[in-house]
């Protein structure tokens, strides 16, 4: 009797084994195809999102050897530094906030921040992007990084134009040689509503080619985020339930604990709708509701999740209040600890409507979901921090076993995105003893389950792709604007309409009590989420 050679866990896909962990596979790749040598230009170099997220990533590619052979950072702002300064900066920000503490080392970090530069630059000032050209052409020169450009715009949004404008007239955006790769990363708010963002990509495209714009949203950098696509297309269990005919409903939940601390100003202008809920959560749905792709590729996968966008059903202007509810924290107590309510935060206008919670009902209007309502939250101030997909599948159809005279909830497979990063699944089974009574319970995976695996943070994913001219990960410009198409509307009725209501909720809790409303049965209700993925179902305290 012969045995079949072992083959590697995962699944095929176009006669290529697919890495189920994809943390694994990141790693293979790491090591077979190291990207093209190139230089990374930083704007607003020394903001938060530099020290806390870029430079950390970077370092933490750079102790896996993921970074090209030959690279060069640029840091780019207003600031008076010296490339030693930037280091030295740039060095202790990394040990504070690098969240692979296991590679931590003064001699790889002083090997790393040698390939750490900074040039001081008036990013609204035209006349000194020629600066920026020489520095360039002469790190291209040293490294021989054949004109490899990566500018990643970590500035405010009011600048993008401004920038990208500035590097076109410097020749710096566009080349004839086909070998020769300039990419523009771009921070969300991706525009402020529909018409921004549209004048915003027409601008752009003048100056880029979309092939050249990778529009980051952090969010689809996270492991458990891109599980969702091998949860669903690697197991036959799941995908030919994933539709109306199987699935009642789903949702989605972004919750933060914490209120908006330091970044009141930025708040005010944006709130959870812009902030949340039109990329990132809009971006979950893509890939919870998209199509199989014909192949796993960039083109293809952004091909199904437009499709799912455009297939949005558009809210009335006449009926936001039975489709949305809006919320604003209010003063409370967390564990005996009195928190300010929004309005009393810093930078905030002390009569502000701006919402802090938003729970939304949608339709998608095509073949899989149609007649299947979604279900989205957001907000701060909220029990706990979590991130979570829940499909609610249909009951049967006949109710042979009930507990207490009620019938049992329907199975339920919860997506854990963050924190406690997993999979629960919950059904039904008889409890011990005489009759057929039964009761809830979980089957679950966890991420810490697989040990000293290391799951790569959402921006180092993301910078990797990006050098590697992986965009399948990116926001394409056509989807960012469908998901504005879609929650323009509600905007623009918040802001003409004040008789749409606004509603406090005590810092604390799960939002306002009208958002359980928008599910239109009194027996249905939202998931109140722990901490732990496993202690669920309850209002807890954590």
């Amino acid at each position: 009797m012969e045995f079949p050679d072992k083959k590697p866990s995962g699944f095929e896909q176009n006669g290529v084994i697919q890495e189920v962990n994809s943390s694994v596979s990141l790693n293979q790749r790491i090591m077979d195809n190291r990207p093209a040598p190139s230089v990374i230009v930083i704007f607003g170099a020394s903001g938060d999102l530099t020290k806390r997220k870029l430079i950390p990533a970077l370092y933490d590619l750079f102790c896996k050897n993921a970074m090209p052979e030959r690279f060069a950072v640029l840091g780019a702002a207003r600031s008076q530094l010296n490339d030693d300064v930037f280091r030295g900066k740039m060095a202790e920000d990394i040990k504070s906030y690098s969240e692979n503490k296991e590679h931590l080392s003064d001699e790889v970090i002083s090997k790393f921040v040698k390939n750490l530069h900074y040039i001081s630059l008036e990013t609204e000032n035209p006349d000194d992007y020629s600066r920026l050209k020489t520095r360039l052409d002469g790190l291209d020169a040293e490294l021989k990084t054949g004109g490899n450009y990566i500018y990643y715009l970590a500035s405010p949004p009011k600048l993008y134009e401004t920038i990208a404008q500035s590097l076109y007239s410097q020749g710096l955006s566009l080349s004839n040689d086909d070998s020769v790769s300039k990419k523009l990363i771009i921070e969300k708010p991706f525009g402020y509503n529909l018409g921004s963002a549209l004048a915003l990509n027409q601008k752009l495209l003048t100056l880029f080619h979309e092939n050249q714009l990778y529009r980051i949203d952090h969010y689809l950098g996270k492991e458990t985020v891109q599980n969702v696509l091998v949860l669903r297309f690697a197991n036959g269990i799941f995908e030919p339930l994933w539709n109306r005919n199987y699935v009642d409903y789903v949702e989605i939940t972004a919750a933060e604990s914490i209120g908006v601390e330091n970044r009141g100003g930025y708040y005010d202008t944006a709130g959870t709708l812009r902030d949340m809920v039109q990329n990132h959560l809009m971006q979950i749905a893509g890939l919870v509701a998209m199509e199989p792709p014909a192949n796993f590729d960039s083109t293809s996968v952004r091909n199904e999740t437009i499709k799912v966008f455009q297939s949005l059903i558009p809210i009335p202007a006449d009926r936001i209040d039975d489709f949305v509810v809006r919320g604003q924290y209010i003063s409370s107590k967390i564990r005996g600890e009195q928190v300010r309510g929004y309005r009393e935060e810093n930078d905030v206008n002390p009569n502000s409507r701006t919402e802090t919670y938003v729970g939304l009902k949608f339709f998608i209007d095509n073949w899989r979901w149609a007649g299947v309502p979604f279900y989205m939250r957001a907000g701060k101030r909220l029990p706990t921090r979590v991130t979570e997909v829940v499909i609610h599948f249909k009951k049967p159809p006949q109710h042979l076993f009930h507990r207490d005279n009620k019938e049992q909830p329907g199975n339920r497979l919860i997506i854990r995105i963050q924190p406690d990063e997993g999979i629960l699944m919950k059904f039904g089974m008889k409890t011990p003893g005489a009759g057929f009574k039964t009761q809830q319970v979980n089957m679950d995976f966890h991420y810490s389950n697989l040990g000293n695996i290391n799951i790569s943070s959402a921006y180092e994913r993301l910078l990797l792709d990006c050098m590697s001219g992986d965009s399948t990960l990116y926001a394409r410009g056509d989807a960012v604007e469908a998901c504005w198409r879609f929650v323009d509307p509600v905007l623009k009725a918040w802001e003409t309409n004040p008789d749409i209501k606004l509603f406090g909720y005590p810092s604390g809790t799960w939002g306002p009590v009208e958002a359980t409303g928008l599910f239109g049965q009194p027996d249905l209700d939202w998931r109140y989420p722990c901490k732990n993925l496993s202690d669920d179902g309850n209002y807890c305290e954590l």
